[in-house]
């Protein structure tokens, strides 16, 4: 579905939805569907990203608003990241670090039906403590489960109608795992063109995985 606005293209997300929202850094992060999921007043939120926010727009922005309980990421702290610093010290926010491999191999494995796998990432050190460890070949991995979105807000480049997605460079991170992962995926792109205008070797993104699209 084609949205007018990005107001249009959030609307009935739920209170307690988990969020996956697409981006590292700055770049691929959907900035207009999270000030529109600000706009419509959605709380107690839990937000799979890379990490915890930039200074003090997107996923930063909704975290100030005090909508978001529980942030699940691989990289919660750099140099402009003093909202979620702040609410993390008053313990306002939770935090559940996943390394960043074992995060999109989380996410990857709910969009392709997975029910868990084990990885050695982690072993050893308080991010496994109870988890069922396994020794394989010699080797200690642990348990990890898929990461499932209620719904997936994710920045692209380019769309056709249909939904199939073009991202631009490094925009091309979390978003393409995410889109799979989710039970409703919102896409915003910069420009939306018809079918048959992007080539096809460039579809990240089937359309098969996107719900709605809204060019920004």
């Amino acid at each position: 579905m084609i949205c007018a606005d990005p107001v249009e293209a959030v609307a009935g997300v739920e209170d307690g939805s988990t969020v996956l929202i697409s981006g590292f850094g700055l770049a691929g992060m959907p900035v207009a569907l999270i000030d529109a999921l600000i706009d419509q007043g959605a709380r107690d939120l839990t937000v799979v990203c890379n990490n915890a926010g930039n200074g003090d727009t997107g996923l930063a922005a909704l975290l100030a608003q005090g909508r978001v309980t529980k942030v699940v990421c691989s990289f919660p702290r750099q140099a402009d990241s003093w909202v979620f610093d702040d609410l993390y010290r008053a313990r306002k926010v939770e935090l559940e670090l996943v390394p960043q491999g074992n995060l999109a191999e989380r996410l990857r494995a709910a969009g392709a039906g997975i029910g868990a796998f084990f990885s050695p990432t982690g072993v050893g050190t308080p991010l496994a403590d109870g988890k069922e460890i396994r020794e394989i070949d010699g080797r200690h991995y642990a348990l990890e489960y898929p990461i499932k979105g209620d719904v997936a807000l994710i920045g692209a480049h380019r769309a056709d109608r249909l939904g199939n997605v073009v991202y631009r460079k490094t925009a091309r991170n979390f978003g393409p795992v995410m889109a799979t992962a989710a039970g409703l995926t919102i896409v915003q792109v910069r420009e939306i063109v018809e079918p048959g205008r992007l080539d096809p070797e460039s579809v990240i993104t089937p359309s098969i995985y996107v719900d709605r699209l809204v060019a920004v």
